[in-house]
């Protein structure tokens, strides 16, 4: 078969294309309408069909001979610019100063795209590598890299638009999420070679790949989705509250957040008396649980000792689990004191049915301006542009506790939306002899308003189960929790800003995971990948302006 012009033309820099393109073949054109396309796949829209189709554009872009307009590099950054404002537009509700961190990590994302393209032309146009391979491992190694800068940023995966299509998804527990959206990337980069593109004409043959690749995916899903290979497991209830963020910090409205969940949970029990577990979400208990060091002595004008102080903790706690007779796992502030001050913990505490704590696990991986300020020991006045009070210190590890006859673990906010921190955890108490059954994540979206970042939250928790291969739990303020299967399936979901109760009665599932064995070492071979374009990349620009200095001397 002739390999098109397009793809055969070795070019050492990307110049501008001389011949005029039409408006809807120029750079900003397909640039634009596949941010557009992709936009429209994720919340709020949420039509995932598109995201089969988003990518279309940008191949169109990496098969072109030149691109066109006097930086089309940048006219690529703005479309990956709107994207993103358009995307994480819920970035600006928590508060005023939060709108720059929108700003700033759009600006930081926005680099992908024009990334995408041209690390790809160098793949397609310098290494004759077929754009069918060169635009999904670039994409795929890209992704990689977004979910490790930033301190890790793995939400709007274009994998993420099918979280509902369970069959096809099923491959996240060999290849992580990052499977989907290298899948997704390749039938869209098909499609693309299947239209005509300058010289080249329409070509059928690239639906046969396309074709096997999603058939051999929907055959594995439909295969691990049909094992038998669960037993009953714990019933367990997840309380949501609906209170708004900026109580969360008003100390007068304490008593009224205690007095809605507890009352969710009073209803819980009085209506499933064999409940195992009641879940509240991320700091929802709003009396903090006090740990003092071992070598701390409180000032002399103080009229309490340390241990009166843990007791009234204690008892606060017991206060609330004992009267409902069963085991919770409650989201809590921890305030340590050191003799060099206080460390404070985003932290999640369970306790048995008597109200003793059974274990603590501590927030490993904090969200910059929302749990801390970076650099805010050097320049205190920082913290002033932020609603945070004071910021949190990282958690020393992962942990589980055994509530009856079953394991569980928990994660806090945003953890669960990085697959490369859950699967470490997990690793890390399978090798202590204490790997969970169930995973639990408490969270409290309440920042955002009921807007698409709840969704876009769920969608990351649901590739996290079948990555694990374990139930995970999500009780979340103002929604969404849910009660989500080890194949990824939704079974029960809370309201959006309503008050609900889920009663989750899970099952226990024996199946192993590749990816939790493996982990990202598929997608870290396309990061590698893209590594050795960008130096390619980088050796042909310097040798084509060697090249033009030499002829126009």
């Amino acid at each position: 078969m002739t390999r098109p012009a397009a793809q055969s033309a070795r070019l050492p820099s990307d110049s501008t294309s001389r011949r005029p393109k039409a408006w809807w073949c120029s750079t900003w054109a397909l640039g634009l309408s596949g941010s557009a396309l992709l936009w429209a796949a994720l919340p709020p829209l949420d039509f995932g069909p598109l995201a089969w189709l988003a990518a279309v554009p940008w191949v169109m872009l990496i098969r072109q001979g030149g691109l066109s307009g006097k930086r089309p590099y940048g006219a690529l950054w703005l479309a990956g610019f709107a994207f993103w404002l358009s995307a994480l537009y819920w970035l600006t509700l928590p508060h005023w100063a939060t709108a720059f961190g929108w700003l700033a990590v759009s600006c930081v994302l926005a680099f992908f795209l024009p990334g995408l393209v041209g690390l790809s032309r160098v793949a397609v146009h310098t290494l004759r590598i077929s754009p069918l391979v060169a635009a999904p491992v670039v994409w795929t190694g890209l992704e990689l890299l977004r979910a490790h800068i930033l301190g890790g940023f793995a939400m709007a995966f274009v994998a993420h638009t099918q979280y509902r299509w369970t069959n096809l998804i099923q491959i996240s527990d060999t290849l992580g999420s990052y499977g989907v959206s290298f899948l997704i990337i390749f039938v869209a980069a098909c499609i693309a070679r299947m239209l005509p593109c300058e010289d080249s004409r329409r070509a059928w043959w690239p639906a046969l790949p396309a074709a096997a690749a999603l058939g051999a995916v929907l055959a594995y899903g439909h295969w691990r989705t049909n094992e038998q290979t669960t037993e009953p497991g714990p019933k367990v209830a997840l309380i949501q509250g609906s209170i708004d963020i900026e109580m969360k910090y008003d100390p007068k409205q304490g008593q009224r957040i205690f007095d809605e969940y507890f009352g969710l949970s009073r209803q819980a029990v009085t209506e499933h008396p064999d409940l195992d577990l009641i879940v509240w979400p991320e700091t929802m208990f709003r009396y903090p649980w006090y740990t003092f060091d071992e070598k701390y002595q409180p000032p002399p004008d103080v009229h309490w000792t340390t241990s009166e102080a843990e007791a009234s903790s204690r008892e606060q706690i017991e206060n609330t689990v004992a009267p409902l007779h069963t085991p919770f796992l409650l989201g809590i502030d921890t305030v340590h004191q050191t003799p060099n001050g206080f460390e404070r913990y985003n932290s999640a505490l369970f306790t048995d049915r008597g109200g003793k704590v059974q274990g603590r696990y501590d927030k490993c991986q904090l969200v910059a301006f929302g749990e801390y300020v970076p650099l805010a020991e050097t320049f205190p006045w920082l913290c002033r542009l932020t609603p945070l009070p004071f910021g949190l210190s990282s958690g020393s590890g992962p942990q589980s506790v055994q509530i009856g006859s079953t394991r569980f673990s928990a994660n806090i906010c945003y953890e669960d939306t990085l697959p490369h921190l859950i699967r470490a955890q997990v690793r890390q108490l399978r090798a202590e002899n204490r790997e969970p059954e169930i995973l639990v994540n408490l969270t409290n979206d309440g920042w955002y308003w009921g807007s698409s970042e709840l969704d876009m939250h769920l969608a990351c928790a649901v590739f996290r189960a079948i990555e694990c291969r374990k139930p995970l739990l999500i009780a979340a303020n103002t929604g969404l929790s849910a009660w989500i299967d080890s194949n990824g399936r939704i079974r029960a979901q809370g309201r959006r800003r309503a008050t609900d109760v889920i009663v989750a009665t899970t099952t226990i599932d024996h199946r192993g995971s590749w990816y939790l064995d493996y982990g990202d070492t598929p997608a870290a071979v396309c990061l590698i990948a893209v590594g050795g374009l960008a130096i390619v990349g980088v050796r042909e620009r310097r040798a084509a302006r060697k090249k033009a200095a030499v002829v126009s001397s």
